[in-house]
């Protein structure tokens, strides 16, 4: 067993993390006081209790904590105050590089526009890399420093009341169908991340799509991540978390996503619901195999998907350790720190007691969040920054003996 103090030494990514389901308890309840938001308790204790949970019956369950979180986060400072500690955060637990995604269009009325609110979030995450990296550590080159990326993250579906964004946009377009508003709220997101990264020379460097994946198809938002694709924003997609294999096909193809999310059903052949694929097992084996050939990365967040898919009766169900079975390219993401009441560091320890993972599997998997991210700099950069990873991996591991006999992947 590694301790978990070692694991937090090492240098980590979290390439999947929702700001607005990884507030700190203590400023939600500060946030919620200031701009009158009623919750159901204004204790930490009480809301783990009744909100923020170990366990959750359903997927249903789990996003009720949102109601609450998105509430708080409708102004400038709170936005880049949320955002700064999220930093922070990860910094604390040895995470060096972290793309934070979240909806803008959740965050946008009629006193915030959305380059405000990406602007808002990019001030947090930006103050608290330059602290961090004005460390004489940092400065001396003994450490690496800390770096980040913004994804825009558009949505399967919404309804009326979940923002005054998605309200106009379907009051306006109420005569069209449901699927076509989506579409064209994505479309509208797209347009924007493309903009306010040409515009303001923000990070933002990928495109995401969330939500429910059955009843609301990839399909529907071809035109966003076709705008994404050609503007080169960077591509990843939740996909395959509580749906089949089509999904994640789906995701690959028609969106282009260079990244997946979850992912959890990728290789569960039971799965699949399309009646044209009749031979399961083969179209199961042919997908991993082109995502395995492509390094498209899978972001797994182990956590969550127990919290979210009652099926998963025991962590040791997961499918990642087939994944790492069939060598594909994972990486360890916690989802929402808070929602999921957990940590990077945590995530992995959870991986090695009850996944076997190995000290080679854990190495690998760490590097492919560095190799696989977003990163906002040039390729040479990116290179440079992956080097600096790698050598402060293996320094760490030359003080500590139980992290021998990893080799860092060459792909």
């Amino acid at each position: 067993m590694i301790p978990l103090p070692v694991i937090e030494k090492l240098p980590k990514t979290d390439l999947h993390v929702h700001l607005d389901g990884s507030l700190r308890l203590s400023t939600l309840i500060d946030l919620a006081r200031e701009y009158h938001v009623q919750l159901p308790s204004y204790t930490e204790a009480g809301l783990k209790e009744l909100v923020f949970k170990e366990k959750y019956q359903n997927l249903g369950e789990y996003l009720e904590g949102f109601n609450y979180t998105v509430k708080v986060l409708q102004s400038e400072v709170a936005l880049e105050r949320v955002a700064y500690e999220l930093a922070q955060d990860n910094q604390a637990e040895g995470v060096r590089y972290v793309e934070v995604r979240f909806a803008p269009q959740l965050h946008v009325h009629s006193h915030l526009a959305i380059e405000n609110v990406v602007k808002s979030v990019n001030r947090g995450l930006g103050r608290a890399k330059d602290e961090f990296n004005r460390r004489p550590e940092v400065i001396s080159g003994e450490e690496p420093p800390f770096e980040y990326a913004i994804v825009a993250c558009a949505l399967r579906y919404f309804t009326e009341g979940i923002s005054e964004y998605y309200d106009k946009i379907l009051h306006v377009h109420r005569f069209s169908s449901p699927e076509r508003v989506f579409a064209l709220a994505s479309m509208e997101l797209a347009q924007a991340a493309v903009r306010m990264r040409r515009n303001y020379g923000l990070p933002l460097t990928g495109f995401d799509l969330a939500g429910m994946e059955a009843g609301y198809p990839a399909e529907n938002h071809v035109q966003a991540y076709q705008h994404a694709h050609k503007n080169f924003l960077k591509k990843t997609v939740h996909a395959g978390e509580a749906y089949g294999p089509e999904s994640i096909f789906q995701a690959i193809t028609d969106l282009h996503a260079d990244r997946i999310g979850h992912g959890t059903f990728l290789l569960d052949e039971s799965m699949i619901s399309d009646p044209s694929i009749e031979d399961k097992q083969r179209y199961v084996r042919e997908l991993a195999q082109y995502i395995a050939d492509r390094r498209i990365t899978l972001e797994i967040c182990l956590t969550s998907n127990m919290q979210t898919n009652p099926s998963l009766a025991r962590l040791e169900d997961h499918s990642f350790t087939a994944m790492r079975q069939a060598r594909l390219s994972t990486t360890f993401c916690t989802d929402n720190r808070t929602v999921s009441n957990t940590t990077v560091s945590k995530e992995i320890a959870l991986a090695i007691e009850h996944l076997a993972l190995n000290t080679g599997d854990l190495k690998r998997s760490l590097i492919y969040g560095f190799k696989r991210s977003f990163f906002p700099g040039t390729y040479l950069e990116k290179r440079a920054y992956v080097r600096r990873i790698i050598d402060y991996y293996e320094k760490i591991e030359q003080q500590h003996p139980e992290l021998a006999g990893g080799a860092a992947p060459q792909d």
